[in-house]
């Protein structure tokens, strides 16, 4: 997959007929990827894909999306890019080290996946499970980080071996490791282990579904 500096440079020879033959910077970039500057920094030094703005940018401009990350040509994937897939997007919601939202009061929008990420999520048939949201906070880096976009299948909800999952308590919406300890307690377990490890009974969270991919595979 290509680096988010690799990406960036295509977007700028993209837009550049737009500057007149002026130099294009980040910014401009920022700007046609409708992200803030603040974000966009950020995004870069840690190379950070912005796929929704990606994806939403490659559909006003006609461009295929597995060039702009694989340098595939279009003539080589002219059956797979004429395939995407629709799966809901709570933009407004973030979940991991903060509080979050309830997902069902929230509105969703539609982004397009490509087929060739499907299989990932389980299959054409589980889509109808999947929903999207933003991780927020560091409480799961290195395995996800700010803004990286998780999706989840609400139908897993069995915990009994463990793994990755969206959970509600009351503290709010959060992604976490779960483990089921022998004494029938649960482990809430953050990957960075700077955070301590929180255990409840099962009374006392909810879980959403298992984290199945961050546009990649999730172990």
């Amino acid at each position: 997959m290509n680096s988010f500096n690799a990406i960036v440079e295509e977007i700028k020879s993209i837009v550049s007929t737009n500057f007149s033959g002026k130099k294009v910077f980040d910014k401009d970039v920022a700007d046609a990827l409708g992200i803030s500057q603040m974000n966009f920094a950020t995004m870069k030094k840690r190379d950070k894909i912005p796929y929704v703005e990606l994806l939403d940018f490659c559909a006003r401009k006609s461009i295929s999306i597995n060039w702009m990350l694989y340098g595939q040509s279009p003539e080589s994937l002219v059956e797979a890019t004429n395939k995407f897939f629709m799966i809901k997007f709570f933009e407004d919601i973030n979940a991991s080290a903060g509080g979050g939202s309830d997902i069902d009061e929230n509105e969703a929008k539609d982004i397009n996946v490509p087929e060739e990420f499907v299989h990932i999520l389980g299959g054409e048939a589980e889509l109808k499970n999947i929903e999207a949201i933003s991780v927020s906070g560091d409480s799961m880096e290195p395995t996800f980080s700010y803004n990286d976009i998780v999706f989840i299948n609400r139908c897993k909800t069995n915990i009994d071996r463990g793994g990755i999952f969206t959970i509600r308590t009351e503290g709010g919406l959060f992604i976490k490791r779960i483990q089921r300890r022998i004494d029938g307690m649960i482990d809430i377990i953050s990957d960075n282990d700077v955070y301590t490890t929180q255990t409840l009974n099962s009374s006392e969270l909810e879980v959403i579904g298992r984290v199945v991919s961050r546009f990649g595979e999730v172990d």
